[in-house]
């Protein structure tokens, strides 16, 4: 089984209908396919706080958001916490580095350790993932 960095840019995108492009349907289309998603342990906070700011400016109402959660507990979805012990360190040097936040260098600390790909819509963090020789995940086209 083949794995992927999952960043919340993808799957906000599947709650969102105007985030969705066909690069995030592809995500999810490998995902449901059998391609393991990883994320690091900041993602679930990420997915919340988009839920929140999406009902407080009325986008969604939380009938929404549970049947969202709902649908995301359907998938294999793997929480590395390992990366909290990176942090300080390798998280905070990407931060600075590409100028990202701490949250989105924390995507790209996962997938230059585990060696996987990342999958993104958010430009500036594709940018930051290449320049570090970070793989950005291309679905297979049938």
């Amino acid at each position: 089984m083949s794995s992927l960095v999952l960043d919340n840019s993808i799957s906000a995108a599947w709650c969102f209908e105007d985030q969705s492009t066909a690069y995030t349907e592809a995500v999810l289309q490998a995902i449901i396919d059998g391609v393991e998603a990883i994320v690091p342990a900041i993602w679930k906070l990420e997915v919340a706080n988009a839920l929140a700011v999406a009902e407080r400016r009325k986008k969604i109402v939380p009938e929404k958001s549970a049947k969202f959660i709902r649908d995301l507990q359907q998938f294999t979805i793997s929480v590395d916490l390992v990366g909290l012990d990176y942090v300080f360190d390798a998280v905070l040097e990407h931060a600075r580095i590409y100028q990202r936040s701490a949250y989105d260098a924390s995507y790209l600390e996962l997938a230059q350790r585990r060696g996987l790909p990342l999958a993104t819509k958010d430009e500036p963090l594709r940018q930051a993932a290449e320049a570090l020789g970070i793989t950005v995940f291309q679905p297979s086209v049938p």
